[in-house]
């Protein structure tokens, strides 16, 4: 009976001698596995989200600003054409049609590189037929307002009629396509945004079971080597272990910054830039309701269009706020005037660029919303290019831990798998 016993224990120990390498190499490639997958799994999620990043500041947001900037730049075109048909030929105001030729053709130059970019910034379909309406749409009110100046030595019926053609065109075609536009580019912008959000959600789900399958596996082994070869510590298999935990928190922590970085550009920057160029937009086009109510012989229906608007400019900060009041003043002067026959003096008030005159008041009154658009842009760009700094090396340092993580896990059952050779 005691040799029987004997030879059963003799038995079981082989069996367990046999078993004890396969266990070792089923969990440690479990392990390497895992390791492999969250390897694999961090960098190509860091890459993504970079790339998202980088398409939301060089492709959307950049294309959200300068459609908003279109709508502004076409109603100041629309002003500037009214100046210079106001100055007519006329010696006293002809500094004053020099500066709005001047402003005129940049404003052109702005719209065109404007549209060039919005195409260069790899627009859609979409993007693309709005951006050649408004060319087409361009080159018409380009040629209606050289009749216009054309024909004002002659006619000023005729030029009248020129000019009145070309601004219901910037109204009934360009300034909608240029709304839709911004609406469009805006859409995509919150598609971008909306697209990097899901990859972080879906990349830091993956991450966490993948580097918690890791640590557990890692563990595992740690426990199952100190019972079955009763030794406590495994160097390599700790270091790896805490080089796993140490990289999901951090790799979790950079995403989570990155994203609380950049959703923060967009709430404090970006967004009030857009409402603030929307603004000025509205400003713009209101402005140019004063010279189009003096070109167009005291229409009524210019006075109250620039009333409407001038309700709309409902979120300027208090200085903006205040000079366009200032505005609005000398608006009601000049229309005062017009209505009593003293068309000289309102086209002065008009043009001028003296405190009080019109051109004066509303350029104290962009400055004022311009300063503030560029604070928000500048915000925006300190917050994109910090959660740019954020992600740097988020594919290399991911990818280099796992790998050691690997190398040290291999190290750490060499020894013991090499007993059983």
């Amino acid at each position: 009976m005691p040799a029987v016993l004997e030879a059963t224990r003799t038995t079981a120990r082989n069996l367990a001698r046999r078993d004890t390498p396969v266990r070792l190499r089923l969990l440690s490639a479990l392990a390497v596995s895992a390791a492999a997958a969250l390897l694999i799994a961090t960098g190509l999620v860091a890459a993504r989200v970079q790339d998202q990043v980088r398409i939301i500041g060089h492709q959307a947001a950049p294309q959200a600003a300068v459609a908003a900037d279109l709508y502004f730049a076409l109603s100041d075109l629309d002003a500037q054409a009214t100046r210079i048909l106001l100055a007519g030929d006329a010696d006293a105001l002809a500094g004053s049609r020099l500066d709005a030729l001047g402003a005129y053709r940049e404003r052109g130059r702005q719209i065109d590189t404007g549209l060039r970019d919005v195409l260069a910034a790899g627009a859609g379909d979409l993007e693309r037929s709005l951006v050649t309406e408004m060319l087409d749409g361009l080159a018409v009110y380009r040629q209606r307002l050289g009749q216009a100046l054309a024909a004002q030595p002659h006619s000023a019926a005729d030029a009248l009629g020129y000019y009145t053609q070309a601004t219901n065109l910037l109204h009934v075609r360009l300034l909608p396509a240029a709304y839709r536009l911004r609406a469009v580019s805006e859409q995509r912008l919150d598609s971008a945004y909306d697209a990097k959000s899901g990859t972080e959600a879906a990349g830091g789900a993956v991450a966490v079971l993948l580097g918690g399958a890791l640590l557990v596996l890692l563990i595992a082994l740690q426990v199952w080597l100190a019972r079955r070869f009763r030794r406590t510590w495994n160097p390599a298999l700790i270091t790896a272990t805490a080089l796993s935990l140490t990289l999901l928190v951090a790799f979790s922590t950079v995403l989570g910054a990155q994203e609380r970085r950049l959703a923060a550009a967009r709430t404090d920057g970006l967004r009030p830039y857009l409402e603030m160029s929307e603004l000025r937009a509205i400003g713009y086009d209101a402005a140019a309701d004063t010279s189009r109510y003096l070109v167009s012989g005291n229409l009524a229906y210019y006075r109250d269009d620039f009333a409407g608007k001038s309700q709309l400019l409902t979120g300027l900060d208090p200085v903006a706020a205040q000079r366009w009041a200032a505005y609005q003043r000398t608006h009601e002067r000049i229309v005062a005037l017009a209505e009593d026959d003293r068309t000289g003096e309102a086209i002065t008030a008009l043009t001028g660029i003296r405190r009080g005159d019109a051109a004066f008041d509303f350029a104290y009154f962009d400055a004022a919303v311009a300063a503030v658009t560029g604070v928000r842009k500048a915000e925006f760009d300190r917050g994109l290019a910090s959660a740019k700094r954020t992600l740097t090396g988020a594919v290399a340092v991911p990818v280099g831990v796992l790998a050691l993580v690997i190398v040290l896990t291999a190290a750490g059952v060499r020894r013991r798998l090499a007993e059983y050779r």
